[in-house]
């Protein structure tokens, strides 16, 4: 700085005004450039940052889905294996052949459990709640994210739909039998069940007129149709989860 100053008071003392004005634009010039380099880089810096935090958002989404597909892989095999029974069960009413298959229909009382698909959403949130969700805005990815999440919306109101209705018709069955035998039959071991004066017969009479019960048959029917529904539903977003994983490492690669 000194030596500019110094040729400033040159071209002043000698009368080279032209001179100084060309020398003091210069000047100017370079302070400007200089500003301006100082401002990309900052930019840079700062593009480099929010990079980097985006894609800690991105692999946690990604980290979340993978662990949404496992989840959905054990709930699909589990609501297939009730609807199978299920559907068995209900071939065996229409064919009133319930008698010679007691224990297909006690199995299908699996359609009562209370099953629901847990998405780990809070990636896909945190980055919606953040500063970065406009860098995937309008993006094949954000549309992937849009369908995925409406989906799991989708899930979560059939499986309410059905698990509500399960549970209304067996708080209504309690009320009209007592399951006592059928739970010790169900959870007491066998030996301890053959030192008692019930016999087995008496047991197994319970569970058929259990069974035999319309709010039972119903929950057996219903389950036999509306868990392919539901296995459809998980098909599809397990599809998206798949894909998401894809798109985050597309966009990652071409982005960041």
């Amino acid at each position: 700085m000194k030596v500019f100053r110094k040729i400033r008071y040159n071209l002043i003392g000698n009368n080279k005004t032209g001179k100084y004005l060309k020398y003091a634009f210069g000047e100017i010039a370079l302070v400007v450039i200089g500003i301006l380099i100082a401002l990309q880089i900052n930019n840079w810096n700062q593009a480099k940052k929010d990079n980097k935090a985006l894609k800690e958002y991105l692999v946690k989404i990604k980290s979340h889905t993978i662990e949404d597909l496992y989840k959905l892989d054990s709930i699909t095999r589990g609501r297939t294996q009730i609807a199978e029974l299920c559907k068995k069960a209900r071939a065996s009413i229409l064919d009133k052949t319930e008698d010679q298959n007691l224990i297909l229909l006690m199995s299908s009382g699996f359609a009562f459990a209370d099953l629901y698909f847990k998405p780990n959403a809070g990636g896909y949130e945190a980055l919606i709640n953040s500063n970065y969700f406009g860098k995937i805005n309008n993006t094949p990815l954000d549309s992937l994210l849009i369908r995925y999440h409406s989906l799991i919306d989708e899930i979560a109101a059939s499986e309410k739909s059905y698990n509500d209705y399960a549970k209304s018709q067996q708080a209504y069955l309690s009320t009209q039998f007592d399951r006592s035998l059928m739970l010790a039959f169900a959870f007491v071991p066998p030996d301890s069940l053959n030192n008692r004066a019930t016999t087995q017969a008496e047991y197994l009479e319970d569970f058929a007129a259990y069974t035999a019960s319309a709010p039972y048959r119903n929950v057996i029917s219903l389950a036999a149709w509306q868990f392919d529904t539901m296995i459809i539903l998980y098909n599809k977003l397990r599809e998206l989860g798949e894909s998401i994983i894809e798109e985050i490492d597309l966009f990652t690669e071409r982005n960041l």
